[in-house]
């Protein structure tokens, strides 16, 4: 069975970082894409990084450029979001997901399989 574990969410002062880790089991990430989403009381889930198998492409959305990376490791079946310079409009509960199309766009139907998430608080 598929299961995806987020862990590394909390509360962090305005500027501050997060590193987000994601966790697979039950399938090698090997063959996957691998991003993440984002889910704010009151607000549409968002996109926010994807990172391909095949070329290692990645998909940021404008609002986290500059500031996020996302990276993976095979090895460990285990992808991470370093994230830098928060601000309270990052505050959400950050999901994992996986699709099998590779990073095409943030059309949540993309993608296959989701964690339960980790809620970051970005506050003073």
């Amino acid at each position: 069975q598929v299961h995806l574990v987020e862990s590394g969410g909390g509360l962090v002062q305005p500027g501050g970082s997060l590193r987000l880790s994601c966790a697979a089991s039950g399938f090698p990430l090997d063959y996957t894409a691998i991003g993440w989403f984002r889910q704010a009381p009151g607000k549409e889930r968002e996109g926010v990084s994807c990172i391909s198998s095949s070329d290692g492409s990645i998909l940021y959305a404008d609002s986290v450029k500059g500031r996020f990376t996302i990276s993976r490791d095979n090895a460990k079946n285990t992808a991470y979001l370093q994230m830098n310079s928060l601000k309270p409009e990052d505050t959400a509960v950050y999901i994992c997901v996986t699709s099998p199309w590779g990073c095409l766009n943030f059309d949540s139907r993309a993608y296959d399989y989701w964690g339960q998430g980790t809620q970051v608080t970005v506050s003073s």
